[in-house]
This record gives C-alpha cells, sequence and structure tokens, in this order.
C-alpha cells in the first residue's frame, strides 16, 4: 500500500493511502471551512514557512526558484502543440462580483479618418484587484501587520504613485511547469460549493489521483469549478463565500518549494479560517513566502484538456504587464500541452 505522508499538520496527523484516495465512496469531499486556526497558530505557521533572506532579489521573491534548466524542463512538457488560456473574459459589466466593471470604449474610428487607411482604435483601463479580472499579485499588494514582504514597511515603499519594492515589473515574466489539482475530479462533483476549504490532505490525495508531485519551481493551480457554478447557478459575490485553501496546505506548498500559486478563486477559503485576518493564504503566500499569486483564472478549458491530454502537469508561460511600480497586473496566462 502506498502512502503519502504530509507535513505535520497542527490539528492532527494524517496518512493518506492512494488506494482509498482512487475509491471516491471512501473520500468525501469536504464540506466547510474549518477547522479555526487561532491568531497565535497563524503566527507560528507565518514564522515556519517564511522565505526572507532567501532571495538574491526579494523583489521578485520565488519566482527566483525558476531556473534557466527549470525552463528547458518546462520546455520539454511540450507534446502536443495544445495551448490552453486562462483568462477570463474582459468584464465591462456591474455584477455582484463586479463593482468596478473593466472600461472598453472606441476612441477613433476609420470612417471619419483620411487619407488611407483607415484606423479603428480604443482604450481598455480596470481596477483589476477584485474578483472579475484574471490578474497577478506582485509582492507589493499585500501587507501584515504593516509589513511586505522581507520585512519593508509598507507605507515607506508603496506611495500614491506606486511601489518602490515588489513591483509586478521587477518579477518580468515566467515560463516553467505547472500543476493543476483539479479537485472536482478529486472529488467527483461538478464543483466544491462556495465555502468549502481543501486541506493539506486533500492536496495529497489530489497528486496521487491525477498521477502528479508537485515539485521544487512549480506553478500550482487549484480548480475548485468556481466558474462553472458561476455559469450554471448565477454569479454570487464571491469576496466572503469562496472554495479555496485552507491555512494548513501552506507548511506543504512552502515544503515544496513552489513559484507561483493560482486558482479559479483567489486561493483562499471564505470565510476565512482565522479571525481577525480576512485573506490569510494571501498573507502567507505574498507577505511570508514572497510568492506571487494569480487570481480569478478561468480553469474550465484547461481542466477539460488536462483530462483529455491525460495528464495534468504542463507548462506554462506567465507575462504580465511591465508596469513599474505596480502592485499587480491584468494576465492571460497559458497552458502549453
Amino acid at each position: 500500500m502506498t502512502e503519502f505522508r504530509a507535513v505535520p499538520n497542527f490539528l492532527k496527523e494524517y496518512t493518506v493511502c492512494a488506494e482509498d484516495i482512487r475509491a471516491s465512496s471512501l473520500y468525501r469531499a469536504p464540506t466547510n471551512n474549518g477547522p479555526a486556526v487561532p491568531q497565535d497558530r497563524f503566527e507560528e505557521i507565518f514564522e515556519q514557512v517564511k522565505t526572507w533572506g532567501t532571495y538574491t532579489d526579494p523583489s521578485a521573491g520565488a519566482w527566483q526558484s525558476v531556473t534557466p534548466a527549470s525552463v528547458v524542463e518546462a520546455a520539454s512538457l511540450v507534446r502536443s502543440g495544445r495551448v490552453v488560456t486562462t483568462a477570463l473574459p474582459w468584464n465591462t459589466v456591474s455584477g455582484p462580483s463586479n463593482a468596478n466593471p473593466a472600461l472598453h470604449y472606441m476612441t477613433d474610428l476609420g470612417v471619419r479618418e483620411a487619407p488611407e487607411p483607415s484606423c479603428n482604435k480604443d482604450f481598455i483601463g480596470v481596477d483589476y484587484h477584485g474578483k472579475a479580472v484574471s490578474h497577478l499579485d506582485a509582492l507589493s499588494h499585500i501587507a501584515y501587520k504593516g509589513l511586505l514582504y522581507e520585512g519593508r514597511i509598507s507605507r515607506d515603499v508603496v506611495t500614491a504613485t506606486g511601489a518602490d519594492f515588489g513591483s509586478v515589473s521587477a518579477l518580468g515574466s515566467l515560463v516553467t511547469s505547472a500543476v493543476l489539482l483539479d479537485f472536482t475530479v478529486l472529488f467527483d462533483v461538478p464543483w466544491l460549493e462556495p465555502g468549502t476549504a481543501i486541506h493539506a490532505e486533500d492536496i495529497l490525495a489530489a497528486e496521487a489521483r491525477l498521477g502528479v508531485h508537485i515539485a521544487q519551481g512549480d506553478a500550482v493551480l487549484i480548480r475548485t469549478g468556481h466558474f462553472r457554478r458561476a455559469r450554471e447557478l448565477g454569479i454570487w459575490d464571491s469576496s466572503d463565500l469562496s472554495a479555496g485553501l485552507h491555512v494548513d496546505c501552506m507548511p506543504l506548498l512552502a515544503e515544496r518549494g513552489i513559484s507561483l500559486l493560482g486558482g479559479d478563486g483567489d486561493s483562499d477559503v471564505r470565510p476565512s479560517p482565522t479571525p481577525g485576518i480576512h485573506s490569510p493564504i494571501h498573507v502567507l503566500a505574498i507577505t511570508a513566502m514572497g510568492l506571487p499569486l494569480l487570481d480569478n483564472l478561468d480553469l474550465e478549458d484547461l481542466g477539460t484538456a488536462c483530462a483529455e491530454e491525460h495528464r495534468y502537469r504542463f507548462m506554462f508561460v506567465v507575462a504580465p504587464l511591465n508596469i513599474p511600480r505596480g502592485t499587480g497586473s491584468p494576465i492571460n496566462p497559458l497552458a502549453v500541452f
């Protein structure tokens, strides 16, 4: 019997058996966001996963775990040439999850322009840190107790004109291998209900079920079926109610040395299991680990592609806009099989 043991869970020790995992009747989806993580325990986990002082360029954080050799290895995963986009459509319609709709309007129409050729022009603009735009969170985005990653004082390095530390322009682009952890496959459900927490043992179970192993430098993508649910049942305000990772996942992901975390929500389970901290995964990933996040990815086509390609590991390309002093960027990451 093959065993997969997680890093110590602060609430219990557990062993996940591959044979049991593959029997869906023995492995059920979690049903709530708990158990609660007290503030003092959260502080211990923060210190456990913290990587301050690790990277040559703290502004780029965990992206530096991807080496030229990592890129070559990622390229070796390209076999069929299938390319899958993971970005949501540009959303200009106000709704429960889109309080600040993106802008798109025409600034010039070629019918009024001479001589040839005529030219059509448009404008786009967006307040992208929210629930309706696929985007990347750079290391200047999240402060905890007034501190950014590496202990930089947020108010000293982020001002009304932008970020002098941890900006998206410091990240550059990322080409690496990625793993899709599709929890709808693990639990044999169309989607995880909002408020459902994914735990460390679930990550191990997903690895066993999907035939993957998260390695150093990997990007990890979490599919909960968020946007399938939205399309079939309607949009809801996911600011305080969404499926996502429980705090107990982060020591395991820290141990694996991943370069990027993303999901079809914003990685955090909501309501938060930690009283007083609305986004504990954001804090642990960005502020403690120097780990950029991808929020609001549309992973439905990627889930289909992985199933059809019979693999959940692929090359992943992330190229944020080069915005000096920006706290992040709208994004359209590509999976290449």
